[in-house]
């Protein structure tokens, strides 16, 4: 029986390929000397599975993503599938649905190598992450309608939906600074005030933690105007899509963003927030940089190789400092350059823990 670690791989689409060869080569390259042994598998999803089986998540993927340690996803999607019977992006809707992926984890850091990349003027050090519930809310409440003349959405959580992915919150904050912002519409959605009843009592489980509110509203401002007064924010499925795309952005590019998510039990899936980009596939200018801190990502929190994220993102940060950086934040180097460069640092940075702590 092998003592591996079991990565399920899925390309996807477009430039999914060409950023997941980035991540895997910066995998392989932090892999040395840090004593981890892990396995790739790579299956077909989304578009690239409907071209091979005629569904964006055949039950193989699934199984293999189930049997895995943790799953590392690119892109999916493009318009080479919208007439599709069922389009790529429903497979990513049915593998959070089989995966019970309930909470998406999204971070927001600018430090200092990154803040001259930010579109806001940045003071103090950014670094907060959004707890997004994924698998309810308004994109999934019924009754669901539109005609000529009218249309409805239902947006509705059950006590246990919310609890769950508060308590993923409160967990977190934990290890960080101890602060929870829940963003909600408290003042107008009954499904608001509920959030609030529900995290309250969760929130009296974790003393420790510092708990306040904000009506999302006011937070989107907030981002703006005064980000690094936030540590873990909460929130419900549709303000979370919202408010994570406004915070990727104050980092300088969506390029650059990774995400998580995550069950009670079972494999986490990692991936970039942004799309396959269809615009840019085969330019080989494509930023490297989300996917990369994906597995980043996944080193730390799957596997406990905080260790090793940190060194990619020592890495990530020396890209910055020499402007190494791919045209979505107005360099003009390509994805290989930027890859490459970041491996080179790494390998750098390993030879001289080599050096200085081997007699």
């Amino acid at each position: 029986m092998t003592n591996k670690k079991q990565i399920a791989v899925l390309a996807g689409d477009y430039i999914g390929p060409e950023i997941m060869s980035a991540g895997l080569k910066v995998l392989e390259a932090v892999s040395k000397n840090n004593q981890f042994d892990y396995e790739i598998n790579a299956v077909p999803f989304g578009g690239a599975a409907i071209d091979e089986t005629g569904d964006p998540l055949p039950d193989s993927t699934l199984e293999a993503c189930k049997n895995s340690d943790a799953v590392l996803l690119a892109a999916v999607g493009g318009p080479k599938w919208d007439h599709a019977v069922k389009r790529p992006e429903q497979g990513l809707l049915e593998i959070r649905k089989d995966l019970n992926l309930f909470a998406n984890i999204r971070p927001t850091v600018i430090s200092s190598a990154t803040k001259e990349y930010s579109p806001i003027k940045i003071t103090d050090p950014v670094d907060f992450v959004i707890v997004r519930e994924l698998t309810s809310g308004i994109y999934f409440g019924q009754p669901r309608e539109k005609t000529s003349t009218m249309a409805i959405d239902t947006m509705r959580y059950t006590a246990n939906e919310i609890e769950r992915v508060a308590k993923v919150a409160f967990e977190m904050a934990s290890h960080r600074r101890n602060h929870v912002t829940l963003v909600d519409k408290a003042n107008v959605l009954a499904t608001s005030k509920f959030w609030r009843e529900i995290t309250e009592g969760v929130a009296k489980n974790y003393p420790e933690v510092e708990y306040d509110t904000s009506y999302v509203d006011t937070a989107s401002m907030k981002i703006i105007s005064s980000p690094a007064q936030f540590d873990v924010i909460l929130t419900e499925n549709l303000f979370g899509d919202i408010l994570s795309d406004e915070a990727a952005q104050i980092t300088g590019s969506l390029g650059t963003i990774p995400s998580m998510s995550k069950g009670k039990t079972g494999p986490a899936l990692y991936e970039p927030i942004h799309g396959s980009a269809p615009d840019i596939a085969g330019k080989k200018i494509a930023d490297p940089i989300s996917m990369i801190k994906s597995v980043a990502m996944m080193l730390e929190n799957s596997f406990g190789r905080g260790d090793m994220a940190i060194q990619i993102n020592q890495a990530i940060d020396e890209v910055y400092k020499k402007g190494i950086l791919t045209p979505d934040l107005g360099g003009s180097s390509s994805t290989e350059e930027v890859t490459n460069l970041i491996i080179k640092s790494i390998q750098e940075s390993s030879e001289d823990y080599v050096t200085n702590n081997v007699r």
